[in-house]
């Protein structure tokens, strides 16, 4: 188990990799109305996680490419109703990283992860 692993409140990376780690801090704030309507999915190179709103740390491979995407799933909506979603592939880094999610659902589903910092 990692370092990072051990750290309360970090989701450890579950798929095989034996190389140096990082720390991925993704923020997901909610827009008011959607705390009722959605609930937030993050995920890691494919690998989905039902997070809270607010905060939520990964570790990450350092050595190599991640993908990382951001969902809000919800029940309502009909046939095939496309919810908002935000993806990007991090190059390989030793540095921490933090991204926010930012969504505009009536500008339509695709949204951002953009740095901080």
């Amino acid at each position: 188990m990692s370092e990072l692993a051990k750290v309360p409140g970090v989701i450890p990376y579950v798929d095989h990799h034996d190389g140096p780690r990082r720390l991925l801090a993704v923020e997901i704030p909610h827009l008011g109305h959607t705390v009722r309507a959605y609930a937030p999915i993050a995920s890691i190179d494919g690998r989905q996680y039902v997070v809270s709103w607010g905060s939520v740390s990964f570790e990450i491979p350092a050595d190599r490419n991640v993908h990382v995407s951001v969902h809000l799933q919800t029940n309502s909506g009909h046939d095939y109703t496309i919810t908002p979603f935000a993806s990007t592939i991090l190059p390989p880094h030793p540095a921490p990283v933090r991204l926010v999610a930012q969504f505009a659902p009536s500008q339509g589903p695709e949204g951002a992860l953009v740095p901080v910092g």
